[in-house]
């Protein structure tokens, strides 16, 4: 007979993804099966082994995917096929997320299982609001409540009376619907309707949303501004702290839906930057890295450098040197090959993969384009050396033609080619087409022609949203392919493209909710 398997109930946290407890991402990480709800982030999922299997069972107002028994029955049925099953539940699974209901179904079952507690939403979302739920000499105690419940009905399981006046802060978790009514019932047993209160919508996301008032016309203000679940209430004078201590909606790019075009290894550097910014980064790779190497000139490129054949070995991008360093690999060699051969590099992004395969560029330009290594180089006098020069396949000739011009013997190199992805991420595609992307980046000539390619020619949904660009030469293919460029980073790098950003946007205004 097979071993049973177990189950662990993992908090999600409240949507921000850094908000996954360390024992979350451990569990998620020899996960056989994950079963998890509409609230958790997708990039959690990403912690998980790409064999596991993944069941949605979201629940929403209007429509569940699986009823609670039939989340239960699947649990123990994985569970009792031998399978490592983590049921990822927004939030914390014991506060108001039927984790105790899940969890009796386990142990009534005879399976084994254990308990990761999440960050709350009932903490979380306020204090990224800027309100504490306690403070000195304003609010000394907390209760959390469901705004599920109906306040008005009959037989409330929920005792209005106590709370409105037993506790100094209230937090509401699910009662956009029903606020009307709860602080009605507040109201009428005790609580002042000028008492500070506010509902964050989305909290711990860059689409959050806060809207203040007081208890008397909260109900009101949140109707008119629209607010739909998921959103957090807090009703206490720890409301009335959100303008000072407000600081997550205060960043620079808060709130802009970002397009990311970097290959699907590249993006998370610039989508972290983003997120340090307040903006939401949407991932959508326009490059896909497709290997393009004759194995006999990498061979012959090899071989130069053992020899000392090389002056001067050139690479202008990252990707570059993965590859190149891809076939030294294969060939049992590493960065001991270079010899007394020097190492440029086009720009701190190549340097930086350089140095984490061992080697220190000898040259960086000042201006991380082909003109300025070229530049870079002529200084050190080519004329009579050979260069290898690695790069893509398609790159364009100025630096080959400008080496050559100088007397350098250049090989050339070619190792891949930047192509359209044969899997683009249909949700990506979807939300540019929708329009709910308010700025596109590029980083390189390749990325504007493969999207422009992916969205098989149709430029509308590249008419809205502000096209910002690294460089000279990547803006240039954006307007040779019909786009208005609005921003092009001085500073040619992730770092640069987000500065200039941020102050693009103190220019002219960000409005934050």
């Amino acid at each position: 007979m097979k071993a049973s398997g177990k189950v662990w109930l993992v908090g999600a946290g409240p949507g921000d993804p850094g908000l996954l407890t360390l024992a979350g991402a451990a569990c998620l990480g020899q996960a056989e099966v994950v079963v998890y709800d509409r609230l958790v982030h997708p990039r959690l999922l990403e912690f998980a082994p790409a064999g596991a299997e993944r069941v949605y069972v979201g629940k929403e107002t209007g429509g569940h995917s699986l009823s609670q028994d039939e989340i239960n029955v699947l649990l123990v049925a994985r569970a009792r096929e031998g399978k490592r099953v983590v049921r990822l539940k927004g939030g914390d699974p014991y506060v108001f997320g039927r984790g105790g209901e899940e969890a009796e179904a386990l142990a009534a079952a005879g399976v084994p299982f254990e308990v990761v507690p999440g960050v709350t939403s009932a903490v979380a979302a306020p204090a990224y609001a800027g309100i504490p739920v306690t403070h000195r000499g304003l609010a000394s105690s907390l209760a959390v409540v469901t705004g599920h419940e109906d306040a008005a009905k009959e037989g409330s399981s929920i005792d209005w009376a106590k709370l409105a006046t037993g506790v100094d802060t209230l937090v509401l978790l699910m009662g956009v619907a029903n606020l009307p009514d709860i602080a009605e019932q507040l109201m009428r047993h005790g609580r002042p309707p000028e008492t500070p209160a506010a509902v964050i919508e989305w909290g711990t996301l860059p689409r959050q949303r806060t809207v203040s008032g007081t208890l008397g016309d909260i109900g009101r203000r949140a109707a008119e501004a629209g607010v739909k679940p998921p959103a957090v209430t807090v009703v206490g004078e720890v409301a009335r702290l959100r303008e000072t201590l407000r600081w997550f909606d205060n960043r620079p790019l808060f709130g802009k839906r970002v397009l990311v075009t970097r290959t699907r290894r590249q993006a998370s550097a610039l989508s972290q930057a983003l997120v340090e910014a307040g903006a939401e980064p949407i991932e959508l790779a326009a490059i896909e890295i497709e290997p393009r190497a004759d194995p006999g000139a990498v061979q012959g490129a090899v071989d130069g450098l053992r020899r000392g054949t090389y002056a001067w070995a050139v690479f202008t991008s990252a990707n570059g040197v993965e590859m190149y360093f891809g076939h030294l690999r294969e060939r049992g060699l590493d960065a001991r090959v270079f010899g007394s051969t020097r190492v440029a590099a086009i720009g701190p992004g190549t340097a930086e993969a350089l140095a984490d395969e061992g080697i220190r560029a000898d040259v960086v330009p000042e201006e991380f384009v082909s003109e300025g290594l070229l530049r870079a180089l002529a200084e050190h006098e080519p004329a009579g050396r050979r260069v290898l020069v690695a790069r893509a396949e398609g790159a364009r000739r100025e630096l080959i033609e400008g080496l050559e011009a100088l007397g350098a013997r250049v090989d050339e190199l070619t190792l891949y080619r930047a192509a359209v992805p044969q899997e683009p991420d249909g949700e990506g595609l979807r939300r540019l087409r929708a329009g709910e992307v308010d700025i596109v980046t590029f980083a390189s000539s390749s990325a504007v022609r493969n999207l422009v390619e992916m969205l098989g020619g149709d430029m509308e949904a590249l008419r809205g949203p502000l096209i910002a660009c690294i460089g000279p030469v990547t803006a240039r293919a954006a307007e040779e392919a019909g786009l208005t460029v609005g921003l092009v980073s001085e500073e040619h790098t992730i770092r640069g493209l987000v500065a200039e950003l941020e102050d693009y946007f103190s220019r002219t205004g960000n409005t934050k909710p």
